[in-house]
């Protein structure tokens, strides 16, 4: 039986401007292509953070695991704001299907299936394709923004539209119930509804000692923390409104009277960073060497660092998922993190794998990591690594989505 082709729209995949943008996507992505038993390609379209000799420049790769097709255009296609909102809108779907048609006539065939990942304009080239040439697509969420914290940014015409394509769509996929029980509140419902966790590449992650191996260093980082230097880790992208890592170093603030050489690592890029910087200098936790910003690292960096820490610590007001929750869990290190979103799903039964707090509350943030300091609790590494790989390996993951695959083309 010749193996389905399978089309991927990302709404988030890394490009040319950022290698680490959407790249939960791409594992998704890489584990349907290892073990799902289908051949995949991806295309993606995105404006363009940079001069463009052109209206549209392509990236089309044939060469490497799957075929990868990346369009750009550009951000001010006129330089009339009037003008431009609308004609980007147009170059995007534009460059979605120029890239169907270079994609099928590399395969000498249509698709057999769209996989949507992220709405909503991806959504919207998928139906118009079912419509069109009768092929099926599903959808894949990470989004926070349909969880409660957030959905009241959605507008009225993108609620309208998300539910006609959710409803229209072969099958939805959620990366956890708690988003999937969000989008159904809000009226996005599909009859056929699964979920399926993120991936998490328990090879990288893994801890410091596992089968007599250490973990591998990395250039152009000092890592000072000793076991006897508490360190804690925080790991996100810098929007300080759904992280909240400035709530995290006001409690580290607070704890480092207690805890002398207390250490907080942060690991991340985003568009607060230097407010956040300016915060912590502000604090007097810069000076001393007790927070430390390392960064936009390579994963295999945040590897060693989860590898080190005492506990990673997340703060979030909103969560799908949290990858680096699961990463960090597969390194033997503790987690901190918020009951919010699908994070509670993660951490069944409640203190087995980690201490949740509620968000905003700081006073449970020092306590929880004060305890995990102090070591009157504590959590057992290879316990911890099972869990995550239990749930999240490239292969279980692989698995799963070429079953829902099935199921779909199967009618």
């Amino acid at each position: 039986m010749q193996r389905p082709r399978v089309l991927m729209l990302p709404k988030w995949y890394p490009h040319r401007y950022d290698d680490q943008d959407g790249d939960f996507v791409e594992r998704h992505v890489a584990a349907i292509a290892a073990h799902a038993g289908a051949d995949v390609a991806v295309l993606f379209a995105a404006v363009a953070r940079g001069p463009l000799p052109a209206l549209v420049e392509a990236e089309e790769d044939f060469s490497g695991l799957w075929p990868t097709l990346r369009y750009y255009y550009r951000a001010a296609p006129t330089g009339l704001a009037a003008l431009d909102k609308p004609l980007k809108l147009l170059l995007y779907f534009w460059c979605l299907l120029r890239g169907y048609r270079r994609l099928r006539r590399h395969w000498g065939q249509r698709p057999d299936m769209v996989h949507v990942h992220v709405l909503l304009r991806t959504g919207l080239f998928a139906w118009a394709l079912q419509a069109i040439r009768n092929i099926p697509f599903i959808i894949t969420e990470h989004w926070t923004l349909y969880l409660p914290q957030r959905a009241g940014h959605i507008s009225w015409l993108r609620r309208v539209l998300t539910r006609a394509v959710v409803r229209r769509a072969a099958a939805l996929h959620t990366v956890s119930a708690g988003l999937r029980d969000a989008m159904a509140a809000l009226g996005f419902v599909n009859s056929r509804s699964v979920v399926i966790a993120n991936v998490v590449d328990t090879n990288l992650f893994r801890p410091r000692q596992l089968a007599g191996e250490e973990v591998e260093p990395y250039a152009a980082q000092s890592v000072t923390a000793s076991p006897a230097r508490p360190t804690l880790l925080h790991v996100s992208a810098f929007h300080d409104q759904v992280k909240n890592l400035s709530g995290v170093l006001r409690v580290v603030a607070r704890l480092r009277a207690r805890w002398p050489g207390l250490r907080l690592r942060i690991a991340g890029y985003g568009p607060d960073e230097a407010h956040l910087r300016d915060y912590a200098a502000l604090l007097d936790l810069l000076a001393d060497g007790t927070v430390e910003f390392l960064g936009k690292l390579p994963h295999t960096a945040v590897a060693a660092e989860m590898a080190r820490a005492t506990a990673l610590v997340s703060f979030s007001r909103a969560e799908t998922f949290g990858c680096v929750l699961l990463e960090a869990r597969a390194c033997g290190c503790p987690v901190v993190a918020t009951r919010t979103g699908g994070v509670p799903e993660l951490f069944e039964p409640e203190n087995a794998f980690g201490l949740l707090v509620t968000p905003d509350d700081e006073a449970a943030l020092e306590r929880a990591l004060t305890a995990v300091l102090a070591g009157t609790v504590k959590f057992d590494a290879s316990r911890l690594r099972a869990g995550a790989a239990a749930r999240c390996a490239p292969a279980a993951i692989g698995q799963a989505f070429g079953e829902l695959y099935q199921r779909v083309l199967n009618g």
